[in-house]
């Protein structure tokens, strides 16, 4: 990089960033490992789904535990990793005062990687659950639950000490984000692990916390990055921001009660897919005041901005599709076909993985007090994960609905049906491909930048260390 773009990525470290740069590199370097572990699992499943002999005689790689494996590792690994280290920077950037307590950021982020490395061990020997998002067995759920208490410690702080009254949407998405997880999680492992409820009441309740990790969870995590990113990178004030506190709230009430609409013709009362299917359309609501405010995110040239702007996209597009396809005429022919993981994929990894990478890119340079080491690999990084997610989501997508239209045919074998949806796993299995590269050109990437900032730091008086600028706390 050239001495004027390093002189502006020194410029922009305060005092802030030097403090938590130990918890949060350490919370992005355990979540990138996790996020390369889960993406080559993630291609193995997709090969297997169309090609069945694969690995068949491998226990420890059976298509169930490859399945789990994955979704433990991403889940639990990247995005938890990623989101508390975003949540961690963005609060004690807009509190005003550097991190306080980040010991106990540093022990949780240890605790939580052994308690997720135990839990992917555990069910590489058989011995997971087969509840979704909840794979892992009982007795490590409650270690990831203190961990996450110790993690999100600093942040609270940040949030209870900020320097300012006012608050910004920014914070009332990080700060939901890590309220709402330990309820959610804590209350998912009594209802279905612990005292798990009975009969039909298993079935909502699990549908409930899946809905919940993403709309309450993961999705504030993503929004609050995007809602600093776009004011603070493009200069200026978010266009419709007094309309942000009701996109928030909308988010929180309603989002939790979408998940019934996975529950479409099951044996459940009638009126839970319905309230489902009426809670998918007024959520558009919150959809269009987020298109407002962070549409300048589009057509800006900036790495960290062009991410976020391709997961708002995924976010926004994801929203419109969970609406119409939530309306029982539709779910009749995608539910349980591979359009559902379609709709997975493009929330995972469209547009919350997306923008988590985009937050990362901004930090990373603010934490390491120097710019990213080669826009080569920040440009590749950017082609493969892009071009990879949409060819992952619209192979699983064109599968889900081949295989949908010939369930529906009572003269079509199954033999028939994978034979039909082969080719389209085989693209989704490149586009997964696609971002097993990209994730490792990121890993890598990260890695040069971090040895870089240990190797040859920048000097104390070439780094202007001072308080966040203005639009930090008018517009973020």
């Amino acid at each position: 990089m050239t001495s004027a773009s390093q002189a502006a990525a020194t410029a922009e470290v305060t005092e802030i960033d030097a403090g938590a740069r130990g918890p949060v590199s350490l919370l992005i370097a355990s979540g990138l490992v996790w996020l390369v572990v889960s993406s080559a699992l993630a291609l193995l499943q997709l090969l297997q789904a169309h090609s069945p002999a694969l690995l068949a005689d491998c226990p420890i790689f059976t298509y169930g535990r490859t399945a789990a494996m994955k979704e433990t590792a991403f889940l639990y690994g990247w995005a938890a990793n990623a989101g508390f280290a975003v949540a961690l920077w963005l609060l004690a950037r807009l509190g005003g005062a550097p991190l306080r307590s980040t010991n106990w950021s540093t022990v949780g982020a240890l605790f939580w990687n052994f308690a997720v490395l135990a839990g992917v061990v555990a069910i590489a020997v058989g011995e997971g659950n087969s509840i979704t998002f909840l794979q892992a067995p009982r007795a490590i759920q409650p270690l990831l639950l203190v961990a996450a208490a110790a993690i999100a410690a600093p942040a609270i702080l940040a949030w209870i000490g900020r320097r300012q009254q006012a608050t910004f949407a920014a914070q009332w998405y990080a700060v939901a984000a890590l309220f709402l997880f330990p309820w959610l999680f804590s209350a998912a492992q009594m209802m279905l692990l612990w005292a798990p409820v009975r009969g039909v009441l298993q079935a909502i309740s699990a549908g409930w916390f899946v809905q919940g990790v993403w709309t309450l969870w993961l999705a504030p995590t993503a929004l609050a990055a995007a809602y600093y990113l776009v004011p603070k990178i493009t200069g200026r004030v978010l266009p419709a921001y007094d309309f942000a506190p009701y996109g928030f709230w909308t988010l929180i009430v309603i989002g939790g009660w979408t998940g019934g609409r996975h529950l479409i013709g099951g044996p459940v009362p009638a009126w839970i897919p319905s309230i489902a299917i009426v809670s998918a359309t007024l959520l558009l609501f919150h959809y269009i005041i987020v298109a407002l405010n962070l549409r300048g995110a589009f057509g800006v040239k900036s790495t960290a901005l062009r991410f976020v702007a391709a997961g708002l996209l995924a976010y926004l597009v994801g929203g419109l599709v969970d609406a119409v396809f939530a309306f029982r005429a539709l779910a009749a022919i995608t539910q349980f076909t591979w359009f559902t993981q379609a709709q997975l994929q493009l929330a995972l990894y469209g547009a919350f993985s997306l923008t988590l990478f985009g937050a990362i890119y901004f930090l990373g340079t603010r934490i390491a007090g120097r710019a990213w080491p080669s826009s080569p690999l920040l440009r590749a990084h950017f082609a493969a994960s892009v071009l990879g997610t949409v060819v992952l989501v619209a192979g699983l997508a064109v599968a889900g609905l081949t295989q949908g239209n010939a369930l529906a045919d009572a003269s079509a074998t199954f033999e028939q049906i994978a034979a039909d949806t082969r080719v389209w796993l085989e693209v989704a299995a490149a586009g997964q491909a696609l971002l097993l590269l990209g994730n490792i050109v990121f890993a890598y990437h990260f890695i040069r930048l971090a040895l870089a900032a240990v190797t040859s730091p920048v000097a104390p008086d070439a780094v202007s260390f001072r308080r966040p600028p203005a639009m930090e706390a008018s517009a973020s």
